[in-house]
């Protein structure tokens, strides 16, 4: 049986060098963990990868971050550590993130290994290890290791100081942005829309908050915001002193869809909020212009901002997070921060470079597999290896949303979704490069095989896509098209989630689309249809729905009413009716996905448990 792939991606790797004289060495390599093993290997144009080194997870004593302060020489600056068969080696991720996800996934692997009972949490340098000053480097480390506990965010900045005036932050409030978890021993859980005493905001990373119970710790800055005052300079979109035609030159110079920035009104209090878009104009063409939207004060006792009314916040930071990843009334969604400074400073790495860009020279189009909504979908042949291809419909989709959907798949891996390999840019159309799934769509397989699968079988589809959505779910990813259509199967009958033409990233666990586009009504949950509201709990809706399709063998869900007579029956409280073949506990998991109240559904982590216990029983 092969391993089975956990994560894979380019990051840097600190050479192992035997002389203290030779110079520091930084290599970038593509590493693979599986569960068996922790591999890199150097990429070369037009050839196969070289594989450079393979380290048996057995053999692993700790993984850790390395907490230093010392100046990284190469581009990437998030370093951590595996340590091994009694050798070093330092990996450098692109950001924290990535090196959250490294870390916690070889922790796990590694867990039950003959492990370290204390590392070293900074380097080993020039002879010594800096944070305790030990000279032989397999002395015994300095700190207690945690096999289970997750990576430390970052070094802390220094406590308050005592000799510091305790009012110099009187009792100002801050209100969290969005959750956060403690990612070290002197951190503070945040609970997203709860207020905290602010203790210390002067360091510009991490602030000092207390909460009701008295407990202190630190939590990153852009988490909170000031519940009264501005003190918006360490956020990425806010300019001080900018105009309204610097901002208009600065927005159209960056010309990416989403470019935005907040900036101070000629009225004194008052800001603004620039925004680019290419949206079509009245005529139908593409119109590049910067709209400006004021950032209005409800009349009430509290200050309760808001850019559409139906929306408001108690934070200007608080608008600005949740208009990122809502478009909710405003021409587009505010997505690349812009400053005068810095340009477009918190946008992401583009995926369509490196590893990820396919050369078309290598890439041989066959015969047509399906269309969707974007696009057709072509066999095709890349490297020797067969390969999806989704070529995407000038039309339908434009740059930015398309390197928008390229972003959202190169941040994705699991073994039950469909697996990106690259992104072909450099021809038109431009597409996307996918795992070859022999058997084709799942609704197509369903009916093919009707009368032939088993229930234990349905059961493993079922159980199959509950693995790849909960992945999803505790991404904070939504899919927003779940049907069995939108699923596909292996040659070895394993079923995987494709199609995320539709996903969208979002903290809040909702999105609500600006234009309401279109959406599968028979797959539908009500706060869909009634809101075009759409979250983790709506997809549980239509995983429902698939369980339906998958027990009745392909059939149509509804297939005999239109739209409008599916809304009444939603409305009356009528569901679809349990399948022949489905046997009673997994007709009720299907009842639980259809409340009416999305809070009532339950979690895609607590549906893959159910499966799972019922495919064991």
């Amino acid at each position: 049986m092969f391993p089975r792939v956990i994560l894979k991606g380019t990051m840097i790797k600190k050479s192992q060098q035997k002389k203290r004289t030779s110079p520091c060495n930084y290599k970038e390599r593509f590493f693979v963990l599986d569960t068996q093993d922790l591999k890199y290997s150097e990429r070369r144009p037009g050839k196969k990868p070289m594989v450079k080194g393979c380290i048996k997870l057995h053999a692993i004593k700790c993984a850790e971050i390395v907490c230093s302060d010392v100046s990284i020489p190469c581009d990437y600056k998030y370093p951590f550590q595996v340590f091994h068969n009694n050798l070093y080696l330092y990996i450098f991720a692109p950001d924290n993130d990535c090196r959250q996800r490294w870390v916690r996934a070889l922790k796990e692997e590694t867990k039950h290994n003959n492990l370290v009972a204390k590392y070293h949490p900074n380097f080993w340098m020039d002879g010594k290890w800096r944070c305790c000053q030990q000279t032989e480097k397999l002395a015994a480390g300095c700190n207690v290791y945690d096999p289970v506990g997750y990576a430390s965010k970052k070094p802390l900045p220094l406590l308050p100081d005592p000799d510091s005036d305790p009012q110099d932050d009187g009792q100002r409030m801050v209100i969290a942005l969005q959750d956060y978890t403690p990612q070290g021993d002197d951190d503070l859980p945040l609970q997203k829309d709860q207020e905290y005493i602010l203790i210390n905001g002067n360091h510009s990373e991490w602030w000092a908050i207390e909460d009701e119970q008295g407990n202190h710790g630190f939590v990153p800055s852009t988490y909170v915001a000031l519940k009264q005052g501005k003190n918006f300079e360490r956020f990425e979109w806010y300019n001080k002193n900018i105009t309204r035609g610097e901002a208009e030159d600065l927005l159209m110079k960056e010309g990416k869809e989403g470019a935005f920035m907040v900036r101070d009104s000629r009225q004194a209090g008052v800001y603004t909020v620039s925004v680019f878009t290419k949206a079509p104009g009245s005529n139908g063409e593409k119109n590049p212009r910067v709209k400006h939207y004021q950032i209005r004060q409800a009349e009430t006792g509290e200050a309760t901002y808001y850019l559409a009314e139906k929306y408001l916040f108690s934070t200007i930071p608080e608008l600005i997070h949740y208009h990122q990843h809502n478009a909710a009334g405003l021409i587009t969604r505010l997505r690349h921060p812009v400053s005068l400074d810095k340009s477009c400073s918190l946008d992401p790495a583009d995926p369509l470079k490196d590893q990820w860009e396919v050369d078309p020279e290598e890439l041989t189009l066959g015969q047509e597999l399906g269309s969707g909504q974007f696009g057709l979908v072509l066999e095709g042949k890349w490297k020797d290896m067969k390969v999806a291809v989704k070529m995407i419909r000038e039309e339908c989709m434009s740059d930015e949303d398309f390197k928008d959907e390229a972003r959202v798949m190169t941040r994705l891996y699991h073994y039950k979704l469909v697996q990106l390999y690259g992104v072909c840019t450099q021809r038109s159309p431009m597409c996307l490069v996918f795992e070859f799934m022999e058997k084709g769509c799942l609704s197509d397989y369903l009916r093919a095989k009707k009368g032939c699968l088993s229930q234990d079988t349905m059961m493993g589809m079922c159980l199959d896509v509950s693995e790849g959505m909960a992945y999803l779910e505790s991404s904070n990813f939504i899919h927003r098209d779940l049907a069995a259509r939108n699923c596909l199967v292996s040659k070895n009958n394993e079923v995987k989630v494709s199609d995320f033409g539709m996903t969208r990233f979002v903290l809040d666990d909702q999105y609500t689309s600006s234009q309401c586009s279109k959406f599968p009504v028979k797959w539908s949950s009500p706060e869909v249809i009634r809101y075009c509201k759409f979250s983790s709990k709506s997809d549980v809706w239509s995983f429902g729905v698939l369980m339906w399709e998958v027990f009745t063998e392909g059939r149509l869900p509804y297939e005999n009413r239109t739209n409008a007579e599916v809304v009444d029956s939603l409305n009356a409280g009528l569901r679809l009716l349990k399948p022949r073949l489905a046997p009673d506990a997994v007709h009720q998991l299907m009842e639980w996905c259809w409340k009416e109240k999305p809070e009532d559904r339950p979690s895609f982590a607590l549906l893959l448990h159910e499966l799972a216990s019922l495919s064991n029983s």
